[in-house]
């Protein structure tokens, strides 16, 4: 009931500021949108049924300016979900910009995937469905930009963590337990506490050539997943495993990477790459008591885009390699993933035809994403589409019985 209290309170709240727009000659943009989502099953369920409203304030002067941006989720089986995904403060000056509250980072050259794009946490409740622009969550940040002529040298300083959003218990995207048992959960490490000794920081350099657009970042951070450290029980006359307890916890780690993109003839060549050190792992190997291993690993991508008779087309490969594997691991010593774009527009864009894959090479599973948008009028859009999972395992295949088809209608202003 408190929630509800809460949420109703916000909403007057939010509407008291759009009856002050015109007097404070703010900017006001946002949209309107229905997404409901049916799964290809024999019953047919509703995989989503959501109403969301977004707004967009914005005030921009030669010194100072200001954003908020808030979201309001509707479900048909759950309370009111308001959620602030950026709320910020600029200042300008003559050699820098500083950017102050909740806001997006985004890092990085590649398209469906987060590799040096790390900042800012990731809502997986509805797994990689949701816009990128929905999925990356605003983080509490300071952020200080300073330009040396045309490239910018980035500093973030993150005072509070903030998690991966991951699928509530009964949701139909909760992955499957990489454990042979189902195991009891320890929460006491769950949380990293706010503190000055707790604080994520990041640097990035970015320079933009007439040949070569390019970044260099790195990062000292938190996992944004926990991993789990086991405790198992033993039966001493079966030597079968009784019972398993684990627990949450994330850890610091160290991120350098950096991406570019060039033109090449008629292409663009994209790339990117991440080493990151002292990340934790799930491994089965007996002789690591608690289920987990630490290790450095390499994470990059190479993508090239054309556009061919007016069709755009993107392809990329991504690897995630561990060079000190050992065995056991939960995780492969190189995990391939592909994927691949194809979109066209009709009717002066009014209407647009998309394909977007995802293939992962090590188990054969794949997410294929077909859909149609249309303009039916100037701020009004339909878009009707699917999400395929095809395979059996693997980080698509597990989701093999989420296949969906889904249509969404919005009104932007």
């Amino acid at each position: 009931m408190r929630k509800l209290i809460r949420n109703l309170l916000l909403v007057v709240f939010v509407g008291s500021l759009v009856g002050s727009v015109s007097a404070q000659q703010l900017e006001l943009t946002g949209f309107a949108r229905n997404y409901t989502g049916v799964l290809l099953n024999d019953q047919t369920d509703f995989s989503i049924v959501q109403n969301t409203f977004n707004l967009n304030f914005e005030k921009r002067g030669e010194t100072v300016g200001f954003k908020v941006n808030p979201l309001l989720y509707h479900y048909f089986d759950r309370d009111l979900d308001f959620r602030l995904r950026e709320a910020y403060m600029d200042m300008y000056f003559n050699k820098f910009d500083l950017r102050i509250g909740q806001q997006q980072i985004i890092y990085g050259k590649a398209e469906g995937v987060f590799i040096t794009d790390i900042v800012s946490p990731k809502d997986l409740s509805e797994f990689l469905l949701p816009d990128f622009d929905e999925i990356r969550m605003g983080v509490t940040a300071v952020k200080l930009n300073y330009y040396i002529g045309m490239n910018t040298l980035e500093a973030v300083w993150v005072p509070v963590f903030s998690p991966t959003l991951m699928p509530d218990s009964g949701s139909i995207w909760r992955p499957e337990l990489p454990f042979p048992i189902r195991p009891t959960y320890d929460y006491s490490t769950n949380e990293v506490k706010p503190s000055l000794a707790h604080s994520e920081f990041f640097l990035r350099y970015s320079a933009m050539t007439s040949k070569l657009d390019y970044e260099i970042v790195g990062g000292y951070h938190y996992s944004d997943d926990p991993v789990m450290h086991l405790t198992k029980t033993i039966d001493p006359v079966s030597m079968q495993l009784q019972s398993l307890v684990a627990r949450p916890e994330y850890h610091r780690m160290g991120m350098l990477g950096g991406s570019l993109s060039t033109t090449l003839g008629g292409f663009v060549l994209r790339a990117e790459g991440s080493y990151n050190n002292g990340r934790y792992f799930q491994t089965e190997n007996p002789q690591r008591s608690d289920g987990t291993v630490q290790k450095d690993y390499l994470h990059y991508m190479a993508g090239l885009d054309y556009t061919l008779s007016g069709v755009k087309l993107s392809a990329q490969f991504i690897q995630e390699y561990i060079p000190d594997y050992e065995t056991g691991m939960l995780q492969e010593e190189a995990e391939n993933t592909m994927t691949f774009l194809a979109a066209k527009d009709y009717l002066r864009e009014k209407l647009w035809i998309e394909l977007f894959a995802y293939v992962g090479l090590n188990k054969g599973d794949a997410l294929i994403r077909p859909k149609v948008s249309y303009n039916f009028a100037d701020g009004f859009d339909l878009q009707l589409g699917a999400n395929i999972f095809t395979g059996t395992e693997g980080r698509f295949g597990q989701y093999r019985d989420n296949s969906m088809l889904y249509w969404k209608v919005m009104y932007s202003f």
